[in-house]
């Protein structure tokens, strides 16, 4: 369950954090101000997405801390893949937060959205019970979830001790999934010119 609840604490954190960041601003009305310069919407987008990066590389940091300090487990794997996975991770969380934020009119409807993805994400993704014991439809859900693949490569790096042979394919889906969702996230931006 330890390196699972990497997951968790990841998806909290570089999810609703951004889901948040540009519905504020639409609400206070400064939107408009950015709207206004000329900056590109791919530089604001990855503007808004760095500083979430920076806090899930802080976040999983202190997570492989307190797994050690409190219960006595080091990643049996290399520590430099389990970082690769949290920042792909990370990706993901944070363009499907700007994705919601640029959707959403309020804050409300943002988080409500969010934790609609969160669980349904979450539930289907194997941290609970095996994706083997789902019905087929539930499971063909899983090719599409990156919190299944992550999920999947982490325990095998951190428990089993694999290397990137072993998670290559994960890594390949986590990575084209969020290239996708920071695509998404840039081009549903509509900046006013």
């Amino acid at each position: 369950m330890i390196p699972a609840l990497f997951a968790i604490v990841m998806m909290l954190m570089t999810g609703f954090l951004p889901t948040l960041n540009i519905v504020g601003e639409k609400e206070a009305g400064t939107i408009e101000q950015i709207n206004v310069t000329p900056v590109a919407k791919w530089a604001f987008i990855l503007a808004k997405l760095i500083p979430y990066w920076l806090i899930a590389l802080f976040i999983i940091t202190v997570c492989l801390l307190l797994a050690w300090l409190v219960y006595g487990i080091t990643p049996a794997g290399p520590v430099a893949l389990i970082y690769l996975l949290a920042m792909l991770l990370a990706l993901f969380f944070s363009s499907l937060g700007l994705i919601i934020s640029n959707y959403s009119d309020t804050m409300q409807q943002a988080i409500f959205v969010m934790w609609f993805f969160v669980v349904c994400l979450l539930l289907l993704s194997g941290l609970f019970t095996p994706t083997r014991s789902m019905p087929d439809w539930a499971y063909a859900t899983t090719y599409v979830n990156p919190m299944h693949y992550f999920i999947e490569a982490i325990r095998t790096v951190f428990i089993r001790g694999g290397g990137f042979a072993a998670i290559a394919h994960q890594v390949l889906a986590l990575a084209a999934i969020g290239l996708v969702m920071s695509g998404w996230a840039v081009v549903s931006y509509h900046k006013n010119s």
